[in-house]
């Protein structure tokens, strides 16, 4: 790869590769990119699905004869190296290139989970867990700022919302190869949660070959001095999408952007930038971030105990009243998706945070009435988390678009840690203390539990409407300046201050 660097002595160097990215009409080309990078929510869901059904396997005497507090551990030790690996690779991906990085990260994941399979007792497996979730967090940080680079800026929305909304295709991947490998009547029980762990390297190596093919970020080569490689980088994309059938108009020289050489970001700079530069949407990307997860969280880690504590349900009744919960998930994105970039960010994020608010402060009603049973109570659920899903997936494509090019992977990293950490550590202790006991537990303080996640994720969503961006159909220059454009009146050349909307 070349290394020129084109931006010396404070010369400036007008780029017409934004324009060139956002006016590209979508091919297969792209839908390479999203099968390519998007695998990584895949994997995330089907980990977390398969650690919680090998849970209880490995407190077996046959496996690792793990206790109850091990096996808590195991995942706590997951949640930590995805938080560590965000942060580390976020880092690194701002620095060294976004290509360069989604392939160290998914070779991170591929190998540490295999070892997994492979672990001898709770040392090693604990070992491999954490650099699993390294590899795993770092995807996100390189996954989303390559996604939102490459994909034109009409689309942006929906294939960003998409993507993360895939999570919950992995859980119900990782749900259904569960029933079937930890069966004891199918696969030995030594050998069945030795293979759950071999599932997700099997598909990345699929996915690791695909994404030889996918390029660096032009976006990031012209913001880190190599222009001309940006460059010859559309180049390439264009020819490939002209031979996909796709027609390209014309890019105007006042679409153009002026650049100018600019040092590596430090953490000062970055304080500067998200406390002082844009801290209302410092502001805004850890609402968002919180209260989504505080939600999801609270209700996720809980829900098992919910209907075995106040239904009488057993470990396989709940197990299958999983999948209507996951489809829920996984439909509200792919279905809901689109909107994001036809009505608006701001409108759909304060309409499906506020729709699923409302449905779970009536679900709260209709439990502590007691005229819920089971199947009813897992339906409002789903209709909660089909307008759920799709705002905490737009929480992640807010804090991917609304910051600088040059600390893109840092802000997504720092905001999944923040989410990981109050979502996966506050709330699943919180609402699981407010689960009755005995044979008629009580209702009331899970129900005001669930008020309060209610009125939370409520509050997220008027947050977002003050201080949401209008970022639709906008590239991602005009959203957020590139630390390295040229400062002045203008950001762009020409007499426009900002790039067209790409979809008038």
């Amino acid at each position: 790869m070349s290394s020129e660097h084109a931006l010396e002595h404070g010369k400036a160097i007008p780029s017409l590769v934004p324009a060139r990215m956002d006016r590209l009409p979508w091919t297969r080309f792209h839908w390479m990119i999203v099968v390519g990078l998007g695998v990584s929510w895949i994997l995330d869901g089907l980990e977390i699905q398969l650690v919680s059904l090998v849970g209880n396997v490995l407190k077996e005497p046959e496996t690792l004869h793990l206790t109850t507090s091990e096996v808590g551990l195991m995942a706590s030790v997951y949640l930590g190296g995805e938080v560590v690996g965000a942060l580390l690779f976020g880092r690194l991906t701002d620095r060294l290139g976004r290509r360069s990085l989604f392939i160290v990260t998914l070779l991170v994941y591929l190998i540490a989970s295999g070892a997994a399979g492979l672990s001898w007792n709770l040392g090693s497996l604990l070992f491999f867990r954490f650099i699993a979730g390294m590899g795993i967090g770092g995807e996100y940080a390189a996954i989303n700022s390559a996604i939102d680079e490459l994909i034109p800026s009409r689309y942006r929305g929906r294939v960003d919302i998409g993507v993360n909304g895939t999570y919950w295709g992995g859980a119900l991947i990782g749900s259904a190869v569960g029933l079937v490998f930890l069966n004891k009547d199918i696969v030995p029980i030594e050998w069945g949660w030795r293979l759950c762990f071999l599932i997700g390297p099997v598909m990345g190596l699929f996915i690791i070959y695909l994404r030889r093919h996918i390029p660096e970020s032009p976006r990031w080569l012209m913001t880190h001095g190599r222009v001309e490689e940006a460059e010859r980088t559309v180049d390439d994309i264009e020819a490939r999408v002209r031979a996909q059938g796709g027609e390209l108009r014309e890019v105007r020289d006042d679409e153009a952007i002026e650049l100018v050489d600019y040092p590596p970001v430090t953490y000062r700079e970055i304080a500067r930038v998200m406390l002082r530069d844009y801290r209302s949407r410092s502001f805004l990307g850890f609402s968002m971030m919180v209260t989504q997860a505080f939600l999801y969280n609270a209700i996720f880690f809980t829900y098992a105990l919910v209907l075995k504590s106040y239904f009488g349900l057993n470990d396989s009744s709940v197990a299958l009243y999983f999948f209507p919960f996951a489809i829920g998930n996984l439909a509200g994105p792919l279905l809901l998706g689109h909107l994001f970039d036809t009505i608006g960010r701001r409108k759909m994020i304060l309409g499906t945070y506020t729709l699923s608010a409302v449905v779970l402060f009536v679900t709260a009603l209709l439990f502590n009435a007691g005229t819920l049973n089971a199947a009813s109570l897992t339906g409002l659920w789903c209709v909660v988390f089909f307008f759920a899903s799709a705002g905490a997936s737009s929480a992640y494509l807010t804090v991917s678009e609304i910051f600088p090019i040059e600390l893109r992977g840092q802000a997504i990293s720092f905001f999944f840690a923040i989410s990981q950490l109050t979502g996966g550590v506050i709330a699943p202790f919180l609402f699981a203390s407010l689960i009755g006991t005995g044979p008629n537990p009580a209702r009331g303080p899970l129900t005001v539990g669930y008020i309060v996640g209610a009125g939370v994720m409520l509050a997220g969503g008027i947050i977002a409407w003050v201080f949401g961006v209008d970022a639709e159909g906008k590239s991602l220059e005009n959203i957020a300046k590139p630390l390295s454009a040229k400062t002045g009146a203008t950001r762009f050349q020409g007499p426009t201050p900002r790039l067209p909307r790409t979809d008038l």
